[in-house]
């Protein structure tokens, strides 16, 4: 497989954050915007399967509206008969692959929650750790672009493997965490003092695990202010990703 310069950068910046200590929601959200840029796409969704309540949980998204993925998860995953097609798939898999664009075109799910959001060419990559669905990436382009080509979904299967181990070691991980009190870990004020009080009120967020569209929600803000905010306390820190700046910002609390 032959990878241009662009598609070479953003594929190792995708192994680096593979390859680091996230958590797995964090871990999502980082893989999911660079496979936006990777596959020039317009738009991703991405879930985790919860076998027991038979749904997808635990959403990370981008470009999509709240109120859309909301009713999808109220409503429209009960009554998909597209993604059942695609969920067990083992390789990463065009939409088009399993169900003609024609036929998709004419199902509630395209007509009610698809298009209300510009969703049209789709190409989704499920992780399957054994008999387990651990986590998703749900990437679609808008109708004014063409369907994902081969090259596309080799680049997506050529990433997959690394994206479920790294699912897998995370899960695994948020397992086997052992908080020895209410707060295991602590914020260390030395290192938070050349921070304004906004970017410290940030970055414990970020510790705690929240997502930037859930800062902005908590502190009333942008997300664009929440971006600005990690930007500036990245560079302060001397740091270049969310890990290293929870690595950065943590002591144990004893």
């Amino acid at each position: 497989m032959y990878l241009t310069s662009r598609e070479t950068g953003l594929v190792s910046d995708i192994f680096a954050v593979l390859a680091d200590s996230l958590p797995e929601q964090l871990m999502r959200q980082e893989v999911g915007v660079r496979m936006l840029s990777l596959l020039r796409a317009d738009h991703l969704g991405s879930y985790v399967w919860d076998e027991t309540k038979k749904e997808f949980v635990n959403r990370v998204s981008f470009n999509m509206s709240e109120d859309n993925l909301s009713e999808y998860e109220k409503y429209y995953q009960y009554r998909d008969t597209v993604t059942p097609r695609l969920q067990n798939c083992r390789e990463a898999v065009r939409v088009t692959d399993k169900i003609p664009q024609g036929e998709l075109v004419r199902t509630e799910l395209f007509n009610d929650f698809l298009r209300r959001d510009g969703l049209h060419w789709g190409m989704n990559m499920y992780a399957w750790a054994g008999n387990s669905n651990i986590g998703d990436l749900r990437i679609w382009r808008g109708k004014h672009r063409e369907d994902f080509s081969d090259h596309d979904l080799a680049m997506a299967e050529f990433i997959r493997p690394a994206f479920t181990a790294a699912l897998a070691r995370a899960r695994a991980a948020a397992g086997m965490a052992k908080p020895s009190g209410p707060q295991a870990k602590l914020i260390s004020e030395d290192v938070l003092k050349n921070l304004t009080a906004r970017e410290r009120d940030v970055v414990g967020l970020v510790v705690e695990g929240l997502l930037d569209k859930e800062i902005a929600f908590r502190l009333g803000i942008s997300y664009t202010t929440v971006r600005t905010h990690i930007d500036r306390s990245f560079h302060k820190l001397g740091v270049g990703s969310r890990s290293k700046l929870i690595r950065a910002v943590q002591t144990n609390g004893q």
